[in-house]
C-alpha cells in the first residue's frame, strides 16, 4: 500500500527497488566526476598543484571515468525502473541482477581505489590486467572490463526474458535489441594490437559507436517511457518516433563516426564518407526535439511531474544543441584539422554528455523519487514553490553552458597558434598554454564548474526531500495504447 510522502521501498516493484540502487551509486558518482573534474580544472591554472599527490592524469582520468560508469549505472537503472511495467511482468532473474550489482560496485570501488593509490609504475602486460589499460575514456583494468559486460549481459538477459514472457512493446523490441549491442560493441575495446591505427581503430567503436549508437537509442527509449508517464502521451506517436530515432540512427550515425578516422591513418575516403553523414547526424537529435515539443503541447495534458518534465525538456534540447549542432561545428575535416584534440573538443564533449544522457537521467531521479514516496504529488504549487529543483536545474545548466563556452574560447586561441600559425608544434603548443586568452578561458571554465557544483548539492538536497511530508496524491494521467 502506498504511502504518501515517505521514502518507502514497499511503494516500488522488484525492479524499481534494484533501480533505486544503481541510481544511488549513479549518484554518489556524478558526484565524484564533478569534483575530480574541478581538481583537474585547477591544475591547468597551477599545473604544481598536487603534483605527487594526486597528479593531473589521475584527476582527469577520474572524472572521465566516472563520467561514463555513472552513465551506465544511470541507464542499467532506467532499465529496470521501466522493466516491470511496461512488461507487466515481474523481473525474471531479479536475485541475479541483484547480485550482479553488488559485484559491479565492489569492482568500481576497487578499480577507483587502484587509480587513486597507484599512481605511477611501469607500463607491461599486467598493468593492463591489473592497473589501467591506458585508453582514454575506459582505462579500466582488462579484469573490470570483462566485468562491465558480464554486468550488462545480465541485464540484457534479464531485459529479453522478462519480455518474452509478458507484454512485447515497441520499447521493448528496441531495447533488447539494444541491449545485445550495448555489450556486443564493448567487446571492440577489449583486445590489443601494437600497430596503433588499428588499436585506435577499435578504441572508437568503443567511444562512439557504443555511446553514439546503443546510448542513443537507450535514451530514446526513456524518453518514450518517460514521456507516457509523466504526459500520457500515446504510445502509437511516442514508438512511432522511436522507430524513426533508430533508422535515422542506423543510417547516418554509423557511417558518421567516420568523422573520428581522420588523424589515426584509415584510408582518405573516410574524409568524404565520415564529412558528409556525419552532417547528418543531429538529423535524428532534431526528430528527438520535435517529439518531446510536439507531444507536450499537442494534447494540452498538464504534467503530473513537474521537475522531470522540465529535465526532459532540458533533454531534447541539449541533445540538439550538445551532440548535434556543437558536434558538428567541429567533424568537417577542413575545421577538424586545426580543432581536434583541442579545449574545442572538450567543449563539445562537456555539453554533449550532459545534454544528451545526464539530463535524462536526472529525469528519471525525479521519476523514480515520485514513486518511491508513494506517488506524491510533484506538479504545481509546490512548497517552496519548488525552488530547489528549479534552482538546481538553472544551476546545472548554466554552469555546463559557461563551462561549454570558456572551453570554446580556449580552443579557438589553441587552433589559432598551436594550429593554424605554428603549425602542431611544441612552440606551438606552448606558446598556446600561456596565451592570456586560453588562460582567461580556463579561469571562466573554474568559475562556471563551482556553479555547477552548487546546482549539483542542490540536486542532491531537492532528490533527499522533494515531496516529503506531502499528503496530496499525484496527478493521475493515462496513456493511450
Amino acid at each position: 500500500m502506498a504511502t504518501l510522502g515517505m521514502l518507502d521501498s514497499a511503494n516500488l516493484n522488484g525492479g524499481q527497488k534494484l533501480a533505486v540502487k544503481y541510481f544511488t551509486v549513479a549518484i554518489v558518482l556524478f558526484g565524484a566526476q564533478v569534483l575530480f573534474g574541478l581538481l583537474s580544472g585547477l591544475q591547468y591554472l597551477y599545473p604544481d598543484f598536487l603534483y605527487g599527490v594526486l597528479d593531473f592524469s589521475v584527476n582527469r582520468m577520474v572524472h572521465i571515468n566516472a563520467l561514463v560508469v555513472w552513465l551506465l549505472y544511470g541507464f542499467l537503472g532506467s532499465v529496470y525502473w521501466l522493466l516491470e511495467e511496461e512488461s507487466q511482468h515481474e523481473v525474471v532473474g531479479l536475485k541475479l541482477g541483484n547480485l550482479i550489482y553488488w559485484v559491479l560496485t565492489a569492482a568500481v570501488t576497487v578499480v577507483v581505489l587502484v587509480y587513486l593509490l597507484v599512481q605511477i609504475g611501469p607500463g607491461k602486460e599486467s598493468s593492463i590486467w591489473l592497473i589501467n589499460e591506458g585508453r582514454e575514456y575506459i582505462e579500466a583494468p582488462r579484469w573490470a572490463d570483462i566485468g562491465i559486460v558480464v554486468s550488462v549481459l545480465v541485464v540484457f538477459y534479464n531485459v529479453a526474458a522478462t519480455f518474452s514472457k509478458g507484454r512485447y512493446t515497441g520499447i521493448a523490441g528496441v531495447l533488447v535489441l539494444d541491449m545485445l549491442a550495448l555489450f556486443g560493441i564493448y567487446l571492440a575495446g577489449m583486445f590489443y594490437t601494437t600497430n596503433i591505427s588499428i588499436d585506435q581503430y577499435w578504441w572508437w567503436w568503443v567511444i562512439h559507436l557504443w555511446v553514439e549508437a546503443t546510448w542513443e537509442v537507450m535514451v530514446a527509449c526513456i524518453m518514450a517511457y518517460g514521456l507516457m508517464k509523466v504526459l500520457g502521451v500515446s504510445r502509437k506517436i511516442v514508438e512511432t518516433w522511436l522507430y524513426i530515432e533508430v533508422a535515422l540512427m542506423f543510417g547516418s550515425g554509423i557511417l558518421g563516426l567516420g568523422h573520428h578516422y581522420f588523424w589515426i591513418g584509415t584510408p582518405e575516403y573516410w574524409f568524404s564518407i565520415g564529412g558528409f553523414f556525419s552532417a547528418l547526424e543531429p538529423i535524428p537529435l532534431v526528430a528527438m526535439v520535435v517529439h518531446a515539443v510536439f507531444d507536450a503541447g499537442a494534447r494540452h495534458v498538464k504534467n503530473n511531474n513537474h521537475p522531470a518534465m522540465a529535465w526532459l525538456i532540458a533533454h531534447a534540447f541539449g541533445n540538439f544543441f550538445g551532440a548535434g549542432v556543437w558536434g558538428f561545428m567541429h567533424t568537417l575535416p577542413q575545421i577538424n584539422l586545426y580543432t581536434h584534440g583541442t579545449q574545442w573538443s572538450a567543449s563539445h564533449g562537456h555539453l554533449a554528455f550532459f545534454g544528451a544522457y545526464a539530463t535524462i537521467i536526472i529525469a528519471m531521479f525525479y521519476l523514480g523519487v515520485q514513486r518511491w514516496r508513494g506517488g506524491v504529488w510533484m506538479s504545481g504549487d509546490l512548497p517552496g514553490n519548488g525552488w530547489k529543483w528549479k534552482w538546481s536545474l538553472g544551476l546545472l545548466n548554466l554552469g555546463m553552458i559557461g563551462m561549454t563556452v570558456a572551453m570554446l574560447i580556449s580552443g579557438y586561441v589553441q587552433s589559432q597558434i598551436e594550429r593554424a600559425i605554428e603549425g602542431s608544434s611544441w612552440t606551438g603548443y606552448f606558446a598556446a598554454q600561456i596565451h592570456p586568452w586560453f588562460v582567461q578561458g580556463m579561469w571562466w571554465r573554474e568559475a562556471f564548474g563551482v556553479m555547477f557544483l552548487v546546482g549539483f548539492i542542490l540536486l542532491v538536497w531537492d532528490l533527499l526531500t522533494i515531496g516529503k511530508g506531502e499528503s496530496r496524491p499525484m496527478q493521475v494521467v493515462v496513456s493511450h495504447d
